[in-house]
């Protein structure tokens, strides 16, 4: 957390630092200030919207206040009716992939996230679709990857 803390506190010392905003998928500390969206989940290597942004989109992030409410929209670089049919036409940025280095608990559950639809879907997991996909996959011949069987 103490790096993400670095980049508010700097941010608060800038002229224009109130118009920077901040997404990631780290934590925030309690000292934290300014318009920042953390635990976002892995969206990107699961297909999500945030795996079809492409340098010259701009995302515009709204924060009410006094509602408490908040939206972040994407406003495509290229000519499309809405940012919908532009997500659905993009195919993910071809420079994305997994960290070598990524723990295997984060990939399971990277993957469990997509059979149960994904972040975007509200990050409520689908027990039944992860248990058809693992009999899917069992009935189709896929061995664990340890070489046992059940």
């Amino acid at each position: 957390m103490e790096e993400t803390y670095q980049l508010t506190s700097a941010l608060k010392h800038i002229s224009w630092g109130k118009q920077v905003t901040i997404v990631t998928d780290a934590r925030f500390s309690g000292v934290s200030t300014g318009a920042c969206i953390g635990h976002i989940g892995p969206k990107a290597l699961a297909s999500g919207p945030l795996s079809k942004v492409r340098d010259g989109d701009q995302i515009e992030v709204i924060i009410d206040r006094q509602q408490l409410r908040g939206s972040v929209n994407v406003i495509p670089s290229e000519p499309f009716a809405t940012a919908e049919e532009m997500l659905a036409a993009r195919e993910p940025h071809p420079d994305l992939s997994p960290h070598p280095g990524l723990p295997d608990d984060t990939r399971l559950w990277a993957a469990l996230q997509q059979l149960g639809g994904g972040t975007w879907g509200g990050g409520v997991y689908d027990t039944d679709a992860i248990i058809a996909a693992l009999d899917a996959a069992r009935k189709g011949g896929a061995e664990p990857s340890d070489g046992s069987r059940d």
